[in-house]
This record gives structure tokens, sequence and C-alpha cells, in this order.
């Protein structure tokens, strides 16, 4: 199905994997979700894949004998990317705006979006926002779940939930914006979530969040929030994560009716404009139901269930995100 899906972590996976020999990455075939093969064989028009920058300390639990440079791993994801486009040139290539996802839609091609997870990388300076840029990144979640230099992240702690950008993080969304790069509220503090919102006169999104209101997770946006993110013409990515579509936030399963409840309750408080989707493939864990781009056959049917219309299903499953990308992607 024609789908633009605005997060997934399979450049992550294929890092790892290859790290000692890079030259052989490619995202053609992956044993995840996500892959080039499934992406053109789904017929799907793009696809954001993320730039996850691995917690520090964590090198253990990602399979590391030792600490891995930011840099070294961004260059590696960003390497894999490329090479694998550049070998399968004939079913994908990169797309950094709606004009591009456009030409190779009608090639029959799907785009592959490159975006980065977490701004720590940024390290407070706007020129490597705008390296980042020129490498291609068209989408930065501001945080991850540690405080950066663009705020503070999503949080347990309402003390830190409160918190808004820092100084350099409300320059930032400001200089993104007119770049072409989508503001990414995903990861970021409810009180951060505020700030975007203040700033940005073009819409920002919420790549890969659900709803609050009906799963207590702090990356779920509340109803307040999804009615400001639909006011500002935005979009969020629905989250096909187990934790983020269940009351119960230890319950293992995702099913297709869960992530159609969520979306009838975006739809209903924020506008069906404001509903995209953001699978979060390769980055969750569980009993998926729909587990990679060949299944959202699965998802469609359950969204008419939720009286969603074929119109308002291509508008989830494209045509919203499509929108906020022609408007605020360049």
């Amino acid at each position: 199905m024609h789908t633009i899906d605005m997060h997934c972590d399979t450049l992550m996976h294929a890092f790892l994997k290859n790290r000692n020999s890079l030259e052989k990455a490619d995202i053609f075939s992956m044993p995840g979700s996500v892959d080039l093969d499934r992406l053109h064989r789904a017929d799907a028009a793009a696809q954001f894949f993320a730039i996850f920058l691995l917690p520090v300390g964590a090198e253990k639990y990602f399979g590391l004998s030792e600490p891995l440079s930011d840099e070294e791993y961004i260059e590696g994801c960003a390497r894999i990317f490329r090479q694998s486009l550049a070998a399968h040139s004939g079913i994908a290539a990169a797309a950094s705006c709606a004009d591009e996802i456009c030409r190779n839609f009608t090639e029959g091609k799907v785009s592959a979006v490159l975006t980065m997870e977490d701004g720590r990388a940024v390290q407070g300076r706007m020129d490597n926002i705008r390296r980042f840029y020129d490498m291609g990144v068209r989408a930065l979640s501001l945080t991850w779940n540690m405080e950066n230099c663009f705020g503070s992240p999503n949080s347990k702690d309402p003390a830190v939930m409160s918190r808004g950008l820092t100084d350099f993080g409300r320059d930032a969304v400001y200089y993104m914006q007119e770049l072409g790069m989508l503001v990414d509220v995903s990861h970021l503090s409810d009180g951060g979530f505020y700030d975007v919102a203040d700033i940005c006169r073009k819409p920002f999104v919420a790549t890969h969040s659900n709803c609050r209101a009906l799963s207590p997770h702090q990356r779920n946006l509340t109803d307040d929030m999804i009615r400001t993110l639909g006011n500002a013409g935005g979009v969020a990515g629905l989250n096909f994560g187990p934790e983020f579509l269940n009351e119960d936030l230890n319950a293992k399963s995702s099913t297709a009716a869960l992530i159609a409840s969520h979306a009838r309750h975006m739809a209903d408080v924020g506008g069906v404009g404001c509903v995209a989707l953001g699978t979060d493939f390769d980055g969750i864990e569980g009993e998926l139901e729909v587990g990679d781009p060949t299944k959202m056959d699965i998802l469609a049917s359950a969204l008419r269930e939720k009286s969603f219309t074929e119109a308002q299903i291509d508008m989830i499953f494209r045509n919203n995100a499509m929108r906020v990308i022609r408007e605020a992607m360049k």
C-alpha cells in the first residue's frame, strides 16, 4: 500500500551487524521488520530511516566491545544508507523533499528519507545542524531519553517533564525550519513540546507517538498536545509498539485494532489531518500483528472498522505526511 512511515531503526541493526565490514552492509534484506525488498513489494511510497544514536554507556547491551564515537556511528549509518540505495537503484532512491518523493513514486521506486534520533550530536552548534542537513538528514528528533543541548526529554519526573527548550534549542528549532529540516518532538518533554509549538511557523511532527489518554506512556501525546499539533498543521506518526498502545505498559501485544483505536482518538481530538504513520519498526518488540510493511492491509481493515473512509485512510497512510513534507521539508 502507498504508505509513508516516518520512523524506523533499521540502520542501527545494519550497522551493528556489519560494524567490522561496512562495505558489505546492505538493507535490501534484513531479519527484522523493514528492508528495501519488503518496502518495494508493499508498494510503499516512502520510509524514514533514522540514525538512532546509541545510548552512552550501553556498549555491552548493543554487543559492542568498546565505546563508539557518535561521529563514527553516524557516518557508518549514512554510508550504509547511501550504498544500499546505490546498489538497488532500480527499486529505491533517496529523497529530501516532496518533489523527489513524487518523482521516485512515478518511477516505481520507494523513497528513502534519512533522519536522526537524538540531537546530542549537534553539540550546541548550528554548523553541525547544517552539516547533518548537507549529509541528507531531513528530520531530527530533538532529544532521546536524556537531556542534551536542545532541552529535556520525556520523563516520569514532573519536574523534568515541565522543562522547556534551552536557549540554543529555541534558536535551533527556528534554524531547522528555515533550512527545511523537520522538527520532531517524539522524545521531548511536555514543556519542550509547547516551546516548539510557540516557535514553529511551519508544521512540526511527532514521528512516532500515540495518545496518552489511551496509553499512559510519557512519550505519548496528551489531548491538548494533539490539538496543538493539529492546529499547527503537524502530524503524529502512529507507533506500533505495545508499550505505546496498551493501557498496561507491560503488555506485549500490538494489534491493528489497538493502533486503529489510537488513530480514532487522535482524529477525534486533533482532526484526521494530524494522523500519520510512524511504526518504530526495528525499534520495538512484542507480538506485532502488523509486523512489517507488507501487512499494512491489516491496519487498513481495522481503520475501516473505526469508521474511517477510504479517503481518510489514504490521508493517514500517506497524504497527511506528504502535506507536511511539502510545507516544511526542502
